[in-house]
């Protein structure tokens, strides 16, 4: 599946209509204490970043599968958004538009 942050592709396309995913996660209670030490030295916040990867990586599969079942060939314009939902959750939001290739 193609995914373009672009709003047009250079092919004739039919637009399906808009595709999302979205995932909503929540912090571990031990990752928050190892990232208030890592806040105290410095550094990057490893446990976040990669709750933070798998969640759009999640997003965007859902947003994937969604297109998959409208028989798309590719997400063009796909955006990506990050919501506080409650203290310690988030979520994450990946949308764009389902187009088919004309052959």
């Amino acid at each position: 599946m193609l995914l373009a942050t672009t709003d047009t592709l250079n092919a004739e396309y039919e637009v399906l209509g808009m595709v999302k995913g979205s995932r909503v996660r929540a912090r571990h209670l031990g990752h928050d204490i190892v990232a208030a030490l890592r806040k105290l030295v410095g550094g990057e916040i490893s446990e976040y970043a990669q709750l933070l990867e798998e969640t759009r990586e999640e997003a965007i599969q859902a947003m994937i599968a969604e297109a998959r079942k409208l028989g798309a060939d590719a997400v063009i314009g796909v955006r990506m958004m990050s919501n506080s939902i409650t203290a310690g959750a988030a979520e994450m939001v990946v949308y764009g538009t389902a187009v088919r290739f004309k052959r």
